[in-house]
């Protein structure tokens, strides 16, 4: 298994101007000569932590890392009273990293992303080909109707039913059957009484099956109310709109990728993304590497997983 590289702290950062009020929080570590490389972190609204430079070769790598609109140390907060979640959408993402690539001056990039990452990641390299020298992608999630229904409205339900119960509690029964609808409305009610506990259960809900096993720490971080409230918002807005795409759209256009060199990893018991969207992506795309790793789940932080990813941006280091 391939440790994480050593930590590192950022030698740049900033607050991006990106235009509808929003400000981005980015950083640049490790060679400042080296290999560009933008990680794109879950959620959506989820954020970047020091982990997330360690599967990077500091050596080799220029390695950009930012908080998506409305999330971790980017401006205003989603957790905030009146955050406008219209100018919060996918192709809004897609158009930011764009600017944040022309910001910190690279011409072409590898992009790097997992979970909802790997969302953000094929419709960037969808929509912008020819920036993005190699993608690497983790725990494949691209929001089809039948990947929402799977974790957010039941069936994941069977696998954690004493996590689940809490989920559903929030909601009111005559409200039972449609989550993501019934949470949208307790999300956006304005009393802390409605809405602070509803963004815990979602959070919560979400960071108690990301792991192949329970990681107490990792569900308290989800727990943290400031935390919670602004991912439960953004990941429910984005859900409700279906991301803003055509049902299975990106994998019916993984065609637009085959040149570019690519490695999927993938965990066999992931529960939140279940590997038959990893392995659509696989049939669509054959040109890319498939890594399908037996004793894993979700998270970046298992062993295979990890050790998989490091393995990648080893290879495509140059």
């Amino acid at each position: 298994m391939r440790p994480l590289y050593p930590a590192i702290e950022p030698h740049d950062t900033g607050l991006l101007d990106v235009g509808d009020g929003q400000q981005l929080y980015w950083e640049v570590s490790g060679n400042p000569h080296g290999k560009p490389v933008v990680f794109l972190h879950g959620g959506p609204g989820g954020a970047v932590s020091p982990l997330h430079r360690r599967v990077f070769d500091p050596a080799k790598y220029r390695i950009v890392l930012f908080d998506q609109r409305g999330a971790g140390r980017s401006l205003p907060h989603a957790s905030e009273p009146g955050y406008d979640l219209s100018v919060n959408t996918t192709w809004h993402l897609v158009a930011d990293i764009e600017r944040l690539r022309d910001h910190v001056g690279v011409d072409t990039w590898q992009v790097f992303g997992g979970s909802w990452g790997s969302t953000l990641a094929l419709a960037y390299a969808q929509t912008h080909p020819d920036r993005v020298t190699e993608l690497v992608l983790r725990g494949i999630f691209t929001l089809r109707e039948s990947e929402l229904d799977w974790f957010y409205e039941g069936p994941a339900g069977q696998i954690f039913p004493d996590v689940w119960e809490k989920y559903v509690a929030q909601v009111p029964g005559t409200e039972r059957g449609g989550y993501i609808m019934a949470y949208h409305r307790l999300l956006n009610d304005p009393d802390p009484a409605v809405h602070g506990p509803a963004a815990v259960a979602w959070a919560t809900w979400e960071a108690s099956a990301i792991t192949l096993l329970p990681q107490p720490a990792t569900v308290a971080r989800f727990a943290d109310p400031h935390f919670a409230l602004a991912f439960a918002r953004i990941e429910n807005h984005y859900f409700m709109n279906r991301g803003w795409m055509d049902d299975g759209q990106l994998i019916t256009d993984a065609h637009l990728l085959r040149h570019i060199p690519a490695v999927i990893v993938q965990g066999r018991y992931d529960i939140c993304t279940p590997p038959v969207t990893a392995w659509d992506l696989h049939r669509a795309w054959p040109e890319a590497d498939f890594h399908l790793i037996p004793d894993a789940g979700h998270s970046m932080e298992e062993p295979g997983i990890r050790s998989a990813l490091i393995e990648a941006t080893d290879r495509f280091a140059g």
